[in-house]
């Protein structure tokens, strides 16, 4: 079927329509004719993949990787840099409007950076496959059922995304090749780290094989045998992860299945630009909401008189504790609590802030702003993986608590994904 697309879905693909109905049409772009066939039909919508392009979006590019439209890593390979941005930004504004009805009074420009060679983290899928006669290492293919047949991913960082043949044919040369599921990856500003998940216990020539490979490769390697508490270091001994954030002379340690910001470059940005909209005087208090490892709320601690920061993981707050020991700082609290639940009598709730940091995940913040007592609050920056839920979030803090949005804009902390990272300020 030929259709013309009309627009760019949240998820990267094309948007058509075609007999009254919806038609999601993989590989195409806004203002493209195309010819696609039908790949799943719903009662809402159909899905299509294209077949060829019949006239070209002048924002077409060639992809810069051999695995785009297999491997589902990323999805906008085949979209210019700029219109990627555009793109996004494009997809918050109508979010906010749509869900939120909001708008910003200031739309902010975009934080940009290198568009490959950033992943520094991430999960691996690993799977024999007897027909190809090799072991497969990657992301899985756009589909969702198979691994990628990946040699090479250039959006993940090199010590990493150019070693995925040498890691394959370790394992193929392993007794455990089909008892290895996936590999974590996660790189640290002076070491990077693969921790392999295995379902048996390892041979002794196993063991041998990933000692060797990495002090070859000049990588550390764990293990994890059965969950996330069971990850142990193989060589070396001791495993030091940290990334450093120079402006506000910190250096945080994590753990390599710890949540961490992907792409290190954009983090730093991003910091210094929360706290710019923050805008926290030497004499006021703020409270870090969703805090992690403490990714924000050190660098406010360099700034505010005190800061409070809450998060719902136990092995997070301990993470963000001994940073903050690490790094000298004494005026900076971390509290576990469940924010998707009433928190309103808890002692850190009682406090009074003068701003409040949110970093939620991909659900939003809209159980926490119900309850808590945002009137005494000056100003609220939001940093959003996901902007249905801000704008949601949005519209209730300016419906229900009296904030103006004053500012809002993307960050690209994913280039060629449909994922969009943003950021917003509301102001009293």
């Amino acid at each position: 079927m030929t259709l013309d697309i009309i627009d760019l879905g949240h998820d990267g693909r094309g948007v058509a329509r075609r007999d009254g109905k919806t038609v999601f049409v993989a590989g195409a772009l806004a203002g493209e004719q195309v010819v696609a066939t039908l790949s799943a039909k719903h009662r809402q919508y159909d899905e299509a993949d294209t077949v060829e392009v019949l006239r070209a979006s002048p924002d077409r590019v060639q992809p810069g990787c051999a695995h785009f439209g297999v491997c589902g890593g990323c999805a906008l390979q085949h979209l210019a840099p700029a219109a990627q941005i555009a793109a996004k930004q494009h997809s918050l504004i109508e979010n906010l409007a749509r869900i939120g009805g909001v708008e910003p009074k200031r739309v902010l420009d975009p934080l940009q950076g290198e568009s490959w060679g950033y992943r520094r983290r991430g999960r691996l899928s690993v799977r024999h496959v007897e027909k190809k006669g090799r072991v497969l290492v990657g992301f899985r293919e756009t589909n969702g059922k198979y691994v990628a047949d990946l040699r090479r991913c250039p959006v993940v960082l090199p010590a990493v995304g150019e070693r995925l043949d040498a890691i394959a044919d370790l394992l193929a040369s392993m007794d455990a090749v089909r008892d290895i599921p996936q590999i974590e990856f996660a790189c640290g500003d002076a070491l990077t780290v693969l921790v392999f998940r295995h379902l048996q216990p390892l041979s002794a020539g196993d063991v041998g094989k990933l000692t060797a490979f990495a002090q070859r490769e000049g990588l550390a390697v764990m293990l994890q045998p059965k969950g996330p508490d069971s990850v142990h270091p193989l060589w070396p001994e001791q495993v030091d992860l940290y990334f450093d954030i120079p402006r506000f002379d910190l250096r945080l340690g994590f753990d390599p299945l710890d949540f961490i910001q992907v792409n290190a470059a954009i983090n730093a940005r991003m910091i210094d630009h929360a706290l710019a909209l923050l805008d926290v005087q030497p004499d006021e208090s703020v409270l870090d909401l969703f805090c992690g490892l403490g990714n924000f709320t050190l660098p406010l601690a360099r700034q505010a008189k005190s800061v409070v920061g809450v998060e719902g993981d136990h092995a997070l707050v301990a993470r963000a504790k001994r940073n903050a020991e690490r790094n000298g700082i004494t005026h900076a609290e971390f509290f576990m609590a469940d924010l998707a639940e009433n928190q309103r009598d808890a002692a850190w709730a009682r406090r009074r802030y003068d701003r409040v940091l949110l970093d939620p995940a991909r659900a939003g913040a809209d159980k926490l702003i119900e309850w808590f007592p945002f009137k005494q609050v000056k100003r609220v920056v939001y940093v959003s993986c996901h902007p249905a839920s801000l704008a949601r979030d949005a519209g209730m803090l300016v419906r229900d608590h009296g904030y103006k949005l004053k500012a809002a804009g993307v960050m690209d902390m994913f280039p060629h994904t449909a994922h969009v990272e943003s950021i917003a300020m509301f102001e009293r």
